[in-house]
């Protein structure tokens, strides 16, 4: 996991976002799905982080 994936699944949420509120209905779907694995990626890097933290003292 590295931010830059983390960085993509934004770009790929705002994309499907913008679909969304322009009436394409399955880019709802697809914008949920995107922050769902937001979430999961999220939750990782702050594992990470808090492990390097550690590992640091």
């Amino acid at each position: 996991m590295s931010l830059q994936e983390f960085l993509n699944e934004v770009e790929i949420l705002k994309e499907e976002y913008e679909k969304f509120e322009r009436g394409n209905k399955s880019a709802g779907t697809r914008a949920r799905k995107s922050l769902q694995s937001i979430k999961k990626m999220a939750q990782d890097l702050r594992i990470q982080i808090q492990e390097a933290k550690k590992n640091e003292e």
